[in-house]
């Protein structure tokens, strides 16, 4: 792809719709837990198929598009400290709400881990890859609950595993551990690489129009998600202090 073609605009509009959906889930998050609203839809299983939709966008996306950056390391640190950050905000503001290893956190972490084996997975096939990496995904999606688990086949764990705050970060979370959005690496590492390895198995049609569509707002949202990420909260959180006065 030539330069000016390096930015797909599909991909920046897909990653704007997600951050629309994500900033409307979070403010009825807040309606909900902030002001106090009936909302008993917002804890039933569609409501969670919503939030599991906006985080499988977001890493998908984001594990796609390492191919597509020109310093994928320097921005998953960047990323990364991005979480940091909204971490100590909010154990400091709102500890009741605290974040802990969040979405930030681990595609910071999940960027940085794929870049240093970049070589190594380049050299695998994109099918396999992709296929591979989606069977450990769905493996490993309970491993926060203490076991692992494909269609009939079921393993608990041993309980040594969920100790302390690094084994938490890994994916082997701790009883007493609470953050109101956790992201640990395993699972969510092999969904990033399934769109890691997803590029390879795309990358002949990014010269098409499909990947080339552009949303007046919304491509721009998505251009500069992570900015909107970090100021999004603080605005939905005051406009729920205004709506409760």
């Amino acid at each position: 792809m030539r330069s000016e073609k390096k930015r797909l605009n599909s991909i920046d509009t897909l990653r704007g719709l997600t951050m629309i959906s994500m900033i409307i889930y979070h403010f009825c998050w807040d309606l909900k837990y902030i002001n106090g609203f009936d909302m008993s839809w917002y804890v039933e299983f569609p409501s969670y198929v919503w939030q599991q939709s906006i985080c499988w966008s977001f890493i998908l996306i984001s594990g796609f598009c390492i191919h597509l950056s020109k310093r994928p390391v320097i921005n998953g640190l960047i990323v990364f400290l991005c979480g940091v950050i909204v971490s100590c905000v909010t154990v400091i503001f709102i500890p009741e709400a605290a974040v802990m290893f969040g979405i930030l956190t681990f595609m910071g972490s999940a960027m940085i881990l794929t870049c240093l084996g970049k070589k190594t997975f380049d050299r695998i096939d994109p099918v396999a890859g992709f296929a591979v990496s989606a069977i450990l995904f769905c493996l490993f999606k309970n491993v926060n609950r203490g076991y692992i688990q494909l269609i009939t086949f079921k393993l608990e764990l041993p309980s040594f595993l969920y100790k302390g705050l690094p084994m938490t970060y890994l994916g082997f979370k701790a009883d007493d551990f609470t953050s109101t959005d956790y992201f640990s690496l395993i699972p969510w590492i092999f969904l990033f690489l399934a769109g890691f390895f997803a590029y390879g198995l795309l990358k002949d049609l990014s010269h098409k129009k499909i990947f080339d569509i552009k949303l007046p707002f919304v491509t721009w949202f998505g251009r500069y998600s992570l900015i909107v990420y970090m100021l999004h909260q603080p605005v939905l959180y005051g406009i729920s202090m205004l709506i409760r006065k």
